[in-house]
């Protein structure tokens, strides 16, 4: 848990993988009214499980807080979370919504920017600040592609480019996407986007508690 506080009436539950930028966000504006709590990022390649690990999340925190807002999309869950969030409406136990879109690509981008990405190149693979951050860790390591290199060619088979969807301009993280589309052997592009709807989202939480 990030900054606990008997004052915080908003609890974030969100993937791992965007709590450098939640935590900056938080900072910069100063939303005292947020309490993060982050799944793992290593989920980023078991979506499957994400639901049960939400559900556990939401069940360790009943009654604690007047609204919950979910730091996913539908991350591949085939929309399990927004039955998640249904189920809990329903059931009148609490306010709770998400962040739009099926992925942080399309709500850092934005809906319509990400579909024209999509639209113009659908064998895309993107990159997000943290993604490029955790390459070896999450998508090397995590793919086992260190112990059997001839799997990168099998699983990026349909991909044709990388899109680096950046939150801070950074060179250095610039210089680590492109060697990551080097690895991959794929074509690159950079594009910013900044924190897109994340940044909008949360402010838009926030000011319910105002």
């Amino acid at each position: 848990m990030v900054g606990a506080s008997t004052q915080a009436k908003l609890l974030v539950i969100a993937c791992g993988a965007l709590a450098h930028e939640i935590i900056w966000l938080q900072k910069i504006n100063g939303w005292r009214q947020i309490d993060l709590q982050c799944l793992d990022a290593e989920l980023h390649n078991k979506p499957k499980l994400i639901p049960q690990k939400l559900r556990a999340a939401l069940e360790k925190n009943r009654g604690q807080y007047q609204h919950i807002f979910i730091g996913y999309g539908d991350c591949g869950t085939g929309g399990e979370i927004d039955r998640i969030i249904a189920q809990e409406i329903e059931a009148g136990r609490r306010q709770i919504d998400r962040l739009p879109g099926a992925h942080c690509y399309s709500f850092y981008a934005g809906e319509g920017r990400f579909y024209d990405l999509a639209e113009r190149e659908l064998g895309t693979f993107y990159l997000t600040d943290f993604l490029v951050e955790h390459f070896d860790r999450l998508m090397i390591k995590g793919l086992k592609l260190d112990k059997y290199p001839q799997l990168r060619d099998q699983y990026f088979v349909n991909y044709r480019l990388v899109v680096y969807l950046s939150q801070r301009r950074d060179q250095e993280l610039v210089t680590k996407a492109k060697a990551a589309a080097a690895f991959l052997n794929l074509a690159f592009r950079h594009e910013h986007s900044g924190y897109g709807d994340l940044e909008t989202g949360l402010q838009e939480q926030v000011l319910k508690f105002r």
